[in-house]
């Protein structure tokens, strides 16, 4: 079923799962837009479990949050550069979740970033490429 959120309520309430992981958790009030026939067999206060879009756009360069670190107050990452290096670059970042982060400048599509840099990483360190895991 498709909706539109009304209302978010201001205060999130902490909720014990069934595996014993506390979740933060906001109570909703989502306009059902769907034809009735698709929702008319629901009980009143029925509950769901719902995937909100809060933003989306087309043709998104995105990078892996973990590639991100602050540098002088700026979003940086650690680019591998053609001599197999690490170039500490400065990007622009727009929305982010939890996984990536829109680019808006920076670097050119493609362009291979450090994951999880460590302090032992700095402008101009040699880089191995590790295979996936």
């Amino acid at each position: 079923m498709r909706g539109q959120v009304r209302q978010g309520e201001p205060l999130a309430f902490t909720k014990i799962s069934a595996l014993g992981i506390e979740e933060q958790r906001v109570n909703v009030i989502i306009d059902l837009t769907d034809p009735p026939q698709a929702w008319s067999q629901l009980g009143h206060g029925f509950r769901v479990a719902t995937r909100i879009t809060v933003w989306q756009a087309q043709d998104v360069l995105r990078l892996p949050i973990g590639a991100l670190f602050r540098n002088a107050g700026q979003w940086a990452v650690f680019v591998y550069n053609q001599d197999g290096r690490a170039e500490l670059t400065s990007v622009t970042i727009g929305q982010m979740n939890s996984r990536t982060a829109e680019l808006q400048t920076g670097l050119p599509e493609g362009a291979r970033v450090v994951l999880h840099p460590s302090e032992r990483i700095t402008d101009n360190t040699r880089l191995a490429i590790r295979p996936p895991v």
